[in-house]
C-alpha cells in the first residue's frame, strides 16, 4: 500500500490553533514546515502497534518532470515496497513549492497527485477516500450515489461540487480529474468514504462501497 495524504498545513493550523487557513504564500509555507513532521508523527503512531514504520516522499511538480527523478522516485518506492516494514506516504513539498498552495502546477492538490504516484506504482487501483458516499447525482452532495462511471464527460463532472472547507484544497471535481489521469494509464479508480469501517479491505471487493471508475 502507497499513500497521498494531505494534512500538513491543517495540522500545523490545529497546533497553532488558527481558526482560518492563512491566505498569503510565505503563510501556508511555514505552516507546511511547522506541519510535516505533526503529520508524520500522526502516521507513526498510528502504525507502530502494526510494527510497521512511516516513509515520507515530498514531491514537487518538476520532480516528476525530470526523468532522472521520477526513475529514482520509483526505484525508491519499489526497495520500500520490497521490505514490507513501511509505508510510503506521499505528499507535495509545500515548504518548497508554491503550486500546490496557488492551484497552479500539474497536480492542484494531492487528489492529482495520487493519481500520477499511482502511475508511478503502477498500482493495481486507486482508491481517493473523502467525506461522502462517493459521487452523488447532485453537485450538492445530494441525490443517488452513482456507482460505476466508465467515461468521465460533461455529465458526469456537473455531478461535482466544489471544496468541501476552508482548511481543505479540492473536491469532487478534482477527484474526477484525478480519475480521469488514472484511468488514462489503465489505473482503476474507488471514490468511497474514508470514515467507513474497513473501507481499503472492502475496496478490494467486487461489491466496494463507492463509486467505481473503470472501463
Amino acid at each position: 500500500m502507497v499513500l497521498v495524504s494531505s494534512g500538513a498545513i491543517r495540522a500545523a493550523m490545529q497546533a497553532l490553533k488558527m481558526k482560518q487557513r492563512p491566505a498569503s504564500r510565505s503563510e501556508l509555507q511555514a505552516c507546511a514546515t511547522i506541519g510535516q513532521p505533526l503529520l508524520m508523527r500522526a502516521y507513526a503512531d498510528a502504525l507502530a502497534p502494526h510494527r510497521l514504520l512511516v516513509a515520507q516522499i515530498l514531491l514537487t511538480s518538476w520532480d516528476l518532470d525530470s526523468r532522472r527523478i521520477y526513475d529514482n522516485t520509483r526505484a525508491t518506492l519499489q526497495m520500500l515496497l520490497r521490505q514490507k516494514r513501511a509505508i510510503p506516504v506521499f505528499n507535495e513539498n509545500d515548504a518548497l513549492s508554491f503550486e500546490e498552495i496557488a492551484l497552479l502546477n500539474a497536480f492542484g492538490d494531492n487528489d492529482r497527485l495520487s493519481a500520477h504516484v499511482a502511475i508511478l506504482a503502477k498500482a493495481d487501483r486507486l482508491v481517493i477516500l473523502t467525506d461522502a458516499p462517493g459521487l452523488m447525482s447532485r453537485p450538492d452532495g445530494g441525490g443517488q450515489l452513482i456507482r460505476r462511471v466508465r467515461k468521465i464527460d460533461d455529465k458526469i463532472l456537473a455531478c461535482a461540487g466544489g471544496a468541501g472547507s476552508a482548511g481543505s484544497v479540492g473536491g469532487m471535481r478534482s477527484k474526477l480529474e484525478a480519475a480521469r489521469i488514472a484511468l488514462a494509464r489503465g489505473v482503476p479508480v474507488l471514490i468511497a468514504d474514508g470514515r467507513r469501517r474497513n473501507v481499503l479491505t472492502d475496496s478490494v471487493k467486487a461489491s466496494a462501497p463507492g463509486t467505481w471508475i473503470a472501463r
